[in-house]
């Protein structure tokens, strides 16, 4: 079942999916969904290839960026910002509960140069909190103005 869980008009977080997950995800608009999680994390997770796959048969694009419990990198905020940069359409971002997601979509955002507690009340409204982020929102925030 899925809760996909609106963070603006462009973007969306979820738990967990599976390949039954993408039908609702097309009918959203989604024409990515991104992979945060990385395979072999939990037993009872689908491998990233199968839902590839079932994004694929759908006719949604599909990228792992996959982020550990060792945090996040630029390279991963560089990847989710080159990738929403090609989309026309909605991205769907999946975790194990959302959390690293739209962490790894605000920091994105931040690197575009959005400013903080807009990304925050963004997330918040899709009932995620990015406080723990919040030091790293600022300096890439402040980096791309300044």
């Amino acid at each position: 079942m899925s809760d996909f869980r609106k963070i603006t008009d462009g973007f969306y977080a979820s738990p967990q999916i599976t390949v039954d997950d993408m039908a609702a995800a097309k009918s959203l608009g989604v024409t990515l969904v991104v992979n945060n999680r990385p395979d072999g994390e939990s037993e009872d997770q689908p491998e990233g290839s199968e839902i590839e796959a079932a994004a694929r048969a759908t006719g949604i694009e599909y990228i792992a960026i996959p982020v550990s419990s060792a945090g996040f990198s630029q390279p991963q905020v560089d990847a989710l910002r080159e990738a929403l940069a090609k989309t026309e359409g909605p991205t769907l971002g999946f975790c194990r509960s959302g959390t690293r997601s739209t962490f790894l979509w605000s920091l994105a955002q931040a690197a575009n140069g959005r400013e903080p507690d807009a990304i925050a009340a963004e997330a918040s409204a899709g009932g995620y909190d990015i406080s723990p982020i919040w030091p790293a929102l600022e300096a890439l925030a402040s980096k791309s103005q300044g």
